[in-house]
């Protein structure tokens, strides 16, 4: 038994040995790489033939390690703080609008409703011409948005073109605060269905959801709701519990998260009193719901809480904290993974086993099934999968181009002008002389695009001369080319519907902004007609939820 003991004792001071030696290693590898690093980096600022930006260079050395990890692990210098504040905030300073980018001008895309830039009668269309008298035609669109930021309660000289025209207008920046939910109505009267859109998990995410929800069920008698987390690419985590917890009840696990440290090992419960642990709900979810967006979509899921409807998720399964650094920088990095209720973790690529500096998607074959709360089987390493799958039709090419040449957008300019007052955002719809209008400012413009059929003949053609056919088809050549051109001089018609779509809910954005936008786009959105007939049908709501086995008895 001594001797038991003694080998018990050896054994653990060998293996106390080798795990600080292992740290000691790891340490020196730091060390030497830094003082590598310094030293490289001092000979290259002092005897490169050229002048260098030694801050530039550092920042660019930082940036490429950073990436070669991952592409959320991120290092924001003193200069870049406010971008981050914003990303968790959802607050800036400025005068509250969207800017884009039209060949060599930055132009006035969309005023937040009620923000300077708004007030100030500044329009979509708007050419911005100087800042505080500095030129900014040639500049980017980041460029343009660091002069038009600043503290609240601070000016700014605006120069700008509208129709030919050029105005000066001074504004005062105040503190813009972008709504995380930026929706909520009723969307079907008779049935009861309300409908919120949140776009983002700020620190307010949680308090803004409830609000909405409270005064949709108690003004306005919501029975059922349809939760929009489409394009929402996520946040804060603790958010994203607050909201789960509206939905289940008090002191279930929301997520687990497990990193390299143990003080990542952490359990998120729901902690408080739930709002509704009945009402029925649909989650609409997209390959741009991501990390907070997962969270709530994978945890309601895996409660058989909600009918989830859409396409598959991002497949964002990492957490990434803040570490402030010297000279009022910051730190972001991934810390750990999450895994939601059913225990399975939905991160799609692995930035571990990276092929040719490319992260791989995990291969079927290693993805596991987990079970809902029910029974349901889940996958997991690839986001989140719908209970109902919608897919999109495909946009025609002569409204991808009609959109990347900006003429939707220019012509909701010129229609604005043109007309002081429409009707209301829902009920607005475009007139066949106003189709036929936008037909006609259409006539001069260049919107040149390439059908799949012309290049299919194009490659044809290429694949013909190289092979010495061509001169004995090119008669049956020209004959095709000349019936794709006619077909395609009918595409303004053809495709009609979809541009009217288009047309209008950028005209309707002209008039009552993002809100309009949305209230417009509702009326023609598939995937909420869907989650409409799905509410509207207990029984199909509920074979869902059971799942096809019908093994969820709850």
């Amino acid at each position: 038994m001594k001797k038991f003991r003694l080998f018990i004792i050896g054994f653990a001071v060998m293996a106390f040995v080798a795990i600080a030696a292992k740290v000691s290693d790891n340490y020196f590898e730091i060390g030497k790489n830094l003082d590598i690093f310094a030293t490289l980096y001092k000979e290259l600022n002092i005897y490169y033939v050229d002048e260098t930006n030694p801050g530039e260079l550092m920042k660019t050395g930082i940036d490429a390690m950073l990436r070669s990890l991952d592409p959320y692990t991120v290092y924001y210098p003193e200069s870049d703080i406010e971008d981050y504040r914003f990303m968790t905030t959802g607050e800036y300073g400025g005068i509250g609008c969207l800017i884009r980018q039209q060949g060599e001008n930055v132009i006035v895309a969309e005023p937040y409703e009620g923000f300077p830039a708004h007030k100030a009668g500044l329009m979509a269309g708007d050419i911005l011409l100087t800042i505080d008298d500095q030129q900014i035609t040639g500049k980017s669109t980041g460029d343009v948005s660091k002069l038009l930021k600043g503290q609240a309660k601070t000016t700014v000289a605006l120069e700008v073109e509208r129709n030919g025209e050029k105005l000066k207008v001074e504004l005062t920046r105040e503190t813009v605060k972008i709504k995380d939910v930026s929706h909520a109505v009723i969307i079907d009267s008779a049935a009861h269905i309300g409908y919120i859109r949140l776009n983002s998990f700020t620190e307010t995410a949680s308090r803004e959801l409830a609000d909405a929800f409270k005064e949709l069920k108690s003004k306005h008698g919501m029975e059922k709701l349809i939760f929009d987390l489409r394009g929402n690419g996520g946040g804060l985590l603790n958010e994203a519990v607050n909201i789960v917890n509206f939905f289940v009840e008090q002191g279930k696990e929301v997520v687990n998260t497990k990193g390299k440290l143990k003080e990542w090992e952490k359990t998120h419960r729901a902690l408080n009193t739930p709002m509704d642990l009945t009402i029925p709900i649909v989650v609409l979810i997209d390959e741009g719901s991501a990390s907070a967006s997962e969270i709530v979509s994978g945890a309601l899921q895996d409660y058989d809480r909600a009918v989830l409807l859409g396409a598959l998720s991002f497949g964002k399964g990492l957490v990434q904290q803040t570490k402030p650094l010297s000279y009022n920088s910051q730190l972001k990095l991934t810390v750990a993974k999450y895994y939601i209720p059913s225990g399975r973790c939905i991160q799609k690529l692995d930035y571990a086993h990276k092929q040719n500096g490319r992260a791989t998607e995990i291969p079927d074959s290693l993805r596991s099934v987990f079970h809902t709360a029910g029974g349901r089987p889940v996958k997991d390493g690839k986001g989140i999968q719908p209970d109902i799958e919608v897919a999109l039709p495909d946009a025609a090419n002569i409204t991808i181009a009609l959109l990347q040449k900006n003429l939707i957008f220019d012509y909701a300019t010129v229609f604005r002008r043109q007309n002081p007052n429409i009707g209301s955002p829902e009920s607005f719809k475009l007139n066949d002389a106003q189709y036929q209008d936008f037909v006609k400012f259409l006539s001069d413009k260049d919107y040149s695009y390439e059908s799949e059929s012309e290049n299919i003949l194009s490659n044809f053609e290429k694949a013909a001369v190289e092979e010495n056919y061509f001169d004995e088809v090119t008669d049956t050549y020209k004959l095709l080319k000349d019936k794709i051109e006619a077909r395609k001089a009918r595409d303004l018609d053809q495709h009609q519907k979809e541009i009217r779509e288009m047309l209008e809910n950028e005209i309707v954005s002209r008039y009552y902004f993002q809100s309009g936008r949305t209230i417009n786009s509702l009326k023609y959105d598939i995937r909420v007609q869907k989650a409409v007939d799905i509410l509207n049908n207990t029984q199909a709501y509920n074979d869902i939820i059971v799942g096809k086995s019908g093994i969820n008895k709850k």
